[in-house]
């Protein structure tokens, strides 16, 4: 059953009449997502720190936006959470999931850097990754600025920022593989209802794909916005399912929403990681839709789901 209060912030979207992402230009659906969080998500809660500041890239500056939790000490060091945000790789930005990153530095007591990569249509597949990837690397070797422990790093993001999350996490195993020196060394992933197959062919994208918050139309046309052509649906930086294998990454903590047309792709990212013998705990909300995390204000799950990120967090750090 879809959650009440799920079900109650779909109807009120539709009674708005916003039009479906698909029918605007990407500068149109940037404004128009961001200009209805407000109405969804909860107010602002306090932190120690919030610090703009950027990191070098492969394009140039990447913005990035450090959170210290409240009632920390200065000085004191922390863990760190690198955070992807998602939107499709063509909306989105630090702004839109500021209220989430505030609530995981506080919930995981970590500093949580969250990234402002490049995005579609200006910047085509493989940018972002590359930025993702730029990103973690400068935090990692950053670590007596940003007063963090770079022995305790983490990878997350929701949606497309949950598959960048799992693509640099592949990647800084192959580099480390390879032998490359300086790699970060990735200790847990935290995936939020995240892309893992662009082919688009689960049940619940055909169950979930209409008249949800998600739509097929919308998915479609972010994948045209970012992908260059059909071809990059199989490589795995798009798709980390057709990862050749999964072994040797992080453990992972993996949500999924019950009413998300991404629902059936992240439990077989899931499944698919434990059967390459990684360390998953899988929780699904089963009467809640793609994006819930971000509706607080809304939506009571969103706030728990936090809360228990926060916990997996801290164990998996040794804080619990």
């Amino acid at each position: 059953m879809l959650d009440p209060e799920a079900k109650a912030l779909l109807e009120a979207v539709k009674a708005s009449g916003r039009p479906d992402i698909s029918t605007l230009s990407p500068p149109e659906a940037r404004k128009v997502y961001k200009e209805t969080r407000a109405a969804i998500t909860p107010d602002p809660p306090e932190v120690s720190e919030v610090d703009n500041i950027a990191a070098p890239g492969p394009n140039g500056p990447i913005p990035l936006r450090y959170y210290r939790p409240a009632g920390i000490d200065k000085k004191e060091i922390l863990p760190v959470l690198v955070f992807y945000h998602g939107g499709g790789w063509v909306i989105g930005d630090l702004d839109t999931h500021d209220i989430a990153c505030r609530g995981l530095a506080n919930e995981s007591r970590c500093a949580v850097v969250s990234v402002d990569y490049r995005m579609g249509p200006e910047f085509k597949f493989p940018a972002a990754v590359e930025d993702a990837y730029a990103a973690l690397h400068w935090v990692a070797t950053e670590d007596k600025q940003l007063r963090i422990n770079p022995k305790k790093l983490a990878v997350g993001g929701d949606s497309a920022g949950g598959n960048l999350a799992a693509v640099v996490a592949i990647l800084a195993r192959d580099k480390a593989r390879a032998g490359e020196e300086g790699v970060p060394k990735i200790a847990y992933q935290l995936l939020v209802y995240p892309a893992t197959d662009m082919h688009m062919k689960t049940d619940s994208h055909a169950r979930y794909g209409k008249d949800h918050l998600l739509t097929r139309d919308s998915m479609d046309w972010f994948q045209a916005q970012y992908l260059n052509d059909e071809t990059d649906r199989l490589d795995w930086r798009a798709s980390p399912l057709l990862a050749k294998n999964l072994d040797g990454l992080p453990p992972a903590y993996l949500v999924v929403a019950g009413h998300d047309p991404l629902r059936d792709e992240g439990e077989a990212y899931a499944h698919a990681l434990k059967q390459a013998g990684v360390p998953v705990a899988f929780r699904e909300f089963p009467g809640q839709v793609h994006g819930f995390m971000l509706a607080g204000r809304v939506v009571p799950q969103a706030n728990q789901a936090i809360a228990e990120m926060g916990v997996a967090l801290k164990l998996a750090f040794g804080q619990g």
